[in-house]
């Protein structure tokens, strides 16, 4: 498990990775998802994040950030995650 501090630096690691800005994170108890991002650029995670091994996490934030420059899962959304996962999780396993 990791602090919140830890996991906020992760996600502005990985914001910063990508090119985004993330106007807000928060964490909080969520029953139906892992995390969501807002049109306004708030991220919300769910508190059972900071159990999950890295590389989900960052499967988890990668997804979220790359809401603010993709706001659907249409094909092109999915190409940029899959790359971005490859690039970061290569170098940081």
């Amino acid at each position: 498990m990791i602090s919140v501090e830890k996991f906020k630096e992760e996600v502005l690691m990985l914001a910063e990775e990508i090119g985004v800005k993330p106007k807000e994170i928060h964490l909080r108890t969520m029953k139906r998802k892992l995390a969501s991002c807002s049109s306004k650029g708030r991220l919300t995670f769910d508190k059972s994040i900071l159990e999950e091994p890295k590389e989900r996490r960052y499967e988890i934030i990668l997804h979220e950030l790359l809401h603010l420059k993709y706001p659907n899962h249409g094909k092109i959304f999915k190409l940029v995650l899959k790359a971005y996962l490859s690039k970061i999780l290569d170098r940081s396993l």
